[in-house]
C-alpha cells in the first residue's frame, strides 16, 4: 500500500529514518521548538547511536531552552562522562537542578538526583548537604517518586547534621514509599508498626505492611523472570 513503510527493506527502512532525522533537525534549528530538539537528541541516541551528537543537542536544549528532558539528560551525560561531555558531578547536579525547576515527565527524577548528590556530598561544597537532600527529597516524594520518600525515611531513622532523628516523620514516609510501590518501604513500616516506633505498636498494621512487602518482591521476580524470557 502506498505511504506505508516495508520494514523488511533495509533501504527504504534506512531512507525513513534519515528523512525523519532531517524533520527532527529542522524542527530544534529552524523552527526553534525544544520539544523538536529533545526529540533530535533522542534519534541521535537511540537510532544514529551518536553521543557525541546527542550531547551537543542536549547543552543547547537545557542551556538555551531549559527543557527539563534534555537538562535530566545532560545531567546523566555528566555522571558518566558520555557523549566527549566532562565527567563531573558538579555539572551533573546544575543540570538536575534544571530540570527539577523545568518540570516535566523526568523533573521528579531529576529532583531526586539532586537529592542523592547532596546527601552524600559529591557535588556540593563542604561536603553533604542534609537540608538541600531533604528539600529535593521532600518535593520528589510529594510528585510520588517513592525513593525519595524511602531516603527521607531513612534519614529521619538514622539522624544526621541538621536533621534529628524522627521516627514518626521516618514512619510517614516510608509508609508512603510503601504506598508508591516501595518493597523496603513496606519493610521499614513492617517493622515499626511491629516494634512501636513512630507510633503505637500495631500487630494486624505491621502483618499487613509486611504482605505487601512480600507481594511487591514476588511482582518484581515475576518481572526479572519475563525480561530474562
Amino acid at each position: 500500500m502506498a505511504g506505508l513503510i516495508n520494514f523488511e527493506d533495509e533501504k527504504e527502512v534506512k531512507q525513513y529514518l534519515d528523512n525523519i532525522g532531517v524533520e527532527f533537525s529542522y524542527q530544534c534549528y529552524k523552527e526553534k521548538d525544544p520539544e523538536g530538539c529533545q526529540r533530535l537528541a533522542d534519534y541521535m541516541e537511540g537510532v544514529k547511536k551518536n553521543f557525541e551528537s546527542t550531547a551537543q543537542v542536549l547543552k543547547l536544549n537545557c542551556e538555551t531552552n531549559k527543557h527539563g528532558e534534555s537538562c535530566y539528560k545532560l545531567g546523566a551525560y555528566h555522571i558518566q562522562g558520555k557523549g566527549g561531555v566532562a565527567e563531573d558531578l558538579k555539572k551533573a547536579y546544575s543540570c538536575f537542578m534544571m530540570a527539577c525547576s523545568a518540570g516535566g515527565k523526568k523533573s521528579m527524577d531529576a529532583c531526586h538526583n539532586v537529592g542523592i548528590l547532596a546527601h552524600d556530598g559529591r557535588a556540593v561544597e563542604n561536603g553533604p548537604d542534609p537540608t538541600t537532600a531533604r528539600q529535593y527529597y521532600e518535593k520528589a516524594c510529594t510528585g510520588g517518586f517513592a525513593p525519595s520518600c524511602f531516603n527521607l525515611s531513612a534519614m529521619f531513622i538514622e539522624g544526621v547534621p541538621g536533621l534529628s532523628k524522627d521516627m514518626g516523620l521516618a514512619l510517614k514516609y516510608a509508609t508512603r514509599a510503601c504506598e508508591l510501590g516501595h518493597v523496603w518501604g513496606c519493610a521499614n513500616a513492617s517493622r515499626m508498626y511491629k516494634l512501636g516506633d513512630g507510633a503505637v505498636a500495631d500487630e494486624k498494621k505491621a502483618e499487613q505492611l509486611k504482605n505487601r512487602a512480600k507481594e511487591l518482591h514476588f511482582q518484581e521476580k515475576e518481572r526479572q523472570l519475563k525480561f530474562g524470557e
